[in-house]
């Protein structure tokens, strides 16, 4: 999996890439967990390139977005291909993310 970054104002944008598994959903924690060490509490994760994801995935996920929540932040997804929407809608997490059809406007709603 290719791991990237980058900043919009006071939101970062974290572009994961490829499949995110087991064996590399521990580098997108890390990622994360350092972004939030930094004193970031506004992450938008865009999904464009991924074209799958695990219960591993998706634990990072939902540990990432309680930590970011404990702390006054937020997480936000945005650009999720049909299939890995799909599984965060069979594993009951579209209630729990703000999920949107681009990181433009992912990275607006922080705005609001």
């Amino acid at each position: 999996m290719k791991l990237d970054d980058k900043s919009s104002g006071d939101v970062k944008i974290v572009l994961p890439e490829g499949r995110l598994d087991a064996s590399s959903s521990d580098e997108l924690k890390v990622k994360i967990d350092g972004l939030i060490s930094e004193g970031c509490r506004k992450i938008v994760v865009n999904f464009e390139g991924v074209e799958y994801i695990s219960s591993s995935g998706h634990r990072v996920m939902l540990a990432s977005l309680k930590q970011l929540r404990k702390t006054g932040g937020d997480l936000k997804l945005a650009s999720l291909k049909p299939y890995v929407r799909e599984t965060f809608e069979i594993a009951g997490f579209t209630q729990l993310f703000e999920i949107y059809d681009g990181e433009d406007e992912a990275v607006a709603e922080f705005g609001k």
